[in-house]
C-alpha cells in the first residue's frame, strides 16, 4: 500500500519530469531520470546537471538558448547546474554536424571567445546558482597513457556508425584520429564532474550515447541524456551558427536582432516561437491555423516574436525602440534619424571618392572585397538608388559640401558629407 509519503514524493517527480520535458525532444532515459529525481528528494540531494559549450565564436546565439533554457528549468528545480566552457575541447574541434575535419581554434581565439561565454549566458541563467568550469582543467593534466586507456574504453567501429563520420567515409571524405577522440573527451568530462545529467541539441544525440557508455566504463551511474531541438539558422536551411553567419546573437544591438528577425520566412517564424519556447505547441498550431484563415497576419506575429526576444536580452524599452525603428526604416522607408555621419575630404585623403572606399573607409563592410560583393548582390543604395555591378569602384560626382545617404543591407545606413 503507497503512504502518504510515498505517494507525495512521486506527485513531485512526476511534476519535476513534466518541466523537463517540456521543450525536449527526447529524454535518455525516461525511467532514468525518474529513478535520479526519486534518489534526489530521498536523500536531499540536488542532481548534478551539467551543460558543455565550447567557445568555437565570441558570441551566444538563440540556438544556444534553447538549451540553456532548459539548463535554467532545472535550476528553479533546485538542481545543481554546472555550465561547462570547454576550452580543451575547442581545441580539437566537434565533429558534429560536419561533412568535413573542422579547424581546431588557437589558444588564443579560444581564451578570448571564452570571456564573453559566461557574461553572455548569464542573460538566461541565475548566476549566482550556476558553477562555472573548464575542462581543461582535468583534460590538460591528462598524460598519454592516461588517453591511451579513455580510447581502450570505446571501439572504433562503433565510432564510426555515428552519421556525419559514415557519411563522410561512404563520400571519401577524410576523417582524422582526432575526430574519433572528441566524443571521448566529452565523455571524461562527464567522468570528471560525476554528472547526473548532461543537456544537449539533437546533434549532440551520438556524443551523449558515448558519454552513458564511458561512465559505466569508469563504474559511475550514466547520467541521463535531455535532447534539445536543434534551431534553424536565419537562413532556414542550416542550424543556426556563426559559422554559418545565419546567427542572432543574444549580445547585439536591439535594432539589429529585431531586424534578423523580422527578415525571417513566415514558416521559420513559427518554429522560432515554438522551440524559444515562446509560445506553447499547442498555440502556435492555432497561430498558424488563424493565419492560414487570414485572421491573424504574419506580420503581426513575427512582430511579436522579435519583441519578445529583444524584451528578454535587453529590456522593454529597447524593444519598443527597435520597433519603431524599425517601422520608421522598412514601413515609411525612410533613413534612421539616429544613423552615423562621415566626413571625407577625397582630395586631402587621396582618395577617388568610390562606394567601396566610402564604405570601407567608414566601417559599413569590414574590407573592400566585401563592398564589391554587397554592390554585386544589389544591396548597397546611395539616396535610394540601389547600384548596379560595377558601379562600386566608380567615383561619384559630388561637389562640396553636399551629402547622401547610403545604405548597406537592410539595415546598415550611414550619411556622408563632401567636404
Amino acid at each position: 500500500m503507497t503512504t502518504r509519503a510515498e505517494a507525495k514524493m512521486e506527485g513531485e517527480v512526476e511534476r519535476q519530469l513534466a518541466l523537463i520535458r517540456e521543450g525536449a525532444l527526447e529524454v535518455v532515459t525516461e525511467d532514468d531520470m525518474r529513478a535520479k529525481l526519486r534518489a534526489s528528494l530521498a536523500e536531499a540531494r540536488p542532481l548534478r546537471v551539467k551543460l558543455g559549450l565550447d567557445p568555437t565564436a565570441p558570441d551566444i546565439h538563440l540556438g544556444h538558448t534553447v538549451v540553456l533554457g532548459k539548463l535554467r528549468d532545472f535550476q528553479k528545480l533546485g538542481h545543481e547546474v554546472v555550465f561547462l566552457v570547454g576550452d580543451f575541447t575547442s581545441r580539437i574541434g566537434d565533429p558534429s554536424g560536419w561533412s568535413k575535419t573542422r579547424p581546431p581554434l588557437s589558444p588564443e581565439e579560444i581564451r578570448a571567445n571564452a570571456e564573453t561565454y559566461c557574461e553572455q549566458a548569464f542573460k538566461i541563467l541565475d548566476e549566482k546558482k550556476t558553477t562555472v568550469d573548464y575542462n581543461s582543467r582535468w583534460l590538460e593534466p591528462m598524460a598519454f597513457a592516461d588517453v591511451i586507456r579513455l580510447a581502450a574504453k570505446y571501439t572504433v567501429a562503433r565510432m564510426i556508425e555515428r552519421d556525419d563520420f559514415a557519411k563522410r567515409l561512404a563520400e571519401g571524405l577524410p576523417i582524422s584520429l582526432h575526430e574519433l577522440l572528441y566524443p571521448l573527451a566529452q565523455a571524461y568530462d562527464s567522468v570528471a564532474l560525476e554528472a547526473d545529467v548532461e543537456l544537449g541539441g539533437s546533434d549532440q544525440k551520438f556524443n551523449l550515447m558515448v558519454v552513458r557508455d564511458i561512465q559505466r566504463e569508469f563504474g559511475q551511474e550514466p547520467e541521463v541524456a535531455v535532447i534539445t531541438p536543434l534551431l534553424v539558422g536565419t537562413d532556414g536551411v542550416q542550424k543556426m551558427s556563426k559559422s554559418f553567419g545565419n546567427y542572432v546573437g543574444v549580445a547585439e544591438a536591439p535594432e539589429e536582432i529585431y531586424g534578423k528577425l523580422m527578415s525571417v520566412s513566415d514558416e521559420l517564424m513559427l518554429d522560432y516561437l515554438e522551440v524559444l519556447r515562446l509560445r506553447t505547441a499547442e498555440e502556435v498550431a492555432t497561430l498558424k491555423a488563424e493565419i492560414a484563415r487570414g485572421r491573424v497576419h504574419p506580420k503581426e506575429a513575427k512582430m511579436e516574436l522579435a519583441r519578445r526576444v529583444v524584451e528578454t536580452y535587453h529590456d522593454a524599452a529597447a524593444a519598443q525602440g527597435a520597433e519603431e525603428r524599425f517601422e520608421r526604416v522598412h514601413k515609411e522607408r525612410l533613413a534612421p534619424a539616429d544613423m552615423p555621419v562621415f566626413h571625407f575630404n577625397f582630395k586631402r585623403e587621396r582618395l577617388k571618392g568610390t562606394p567601396v572606399e566610402i564604405m570601407s573607409k567608414s566601417g559599413l563592410v569590414k574590407s573592400k572585397s566585401e563592398a564589391r560583393r554587397l554592390v554585386k548582390q544589389g544591396a548597397v543604395e546611395i539616396d535610394g538608388r540601389r547600384l548596379e555591378e560595377g558601379e562600386g569602384d566608380v567615383p561619384l560626382t559630388f561637389a562640396e559640401s553636399d551629402s547622401f545617404v547610403i545604405k548597406v543591407g537592410k539595415r546598415k545606413f550611414a550619411r556622408v558629407v563632401i567636404e
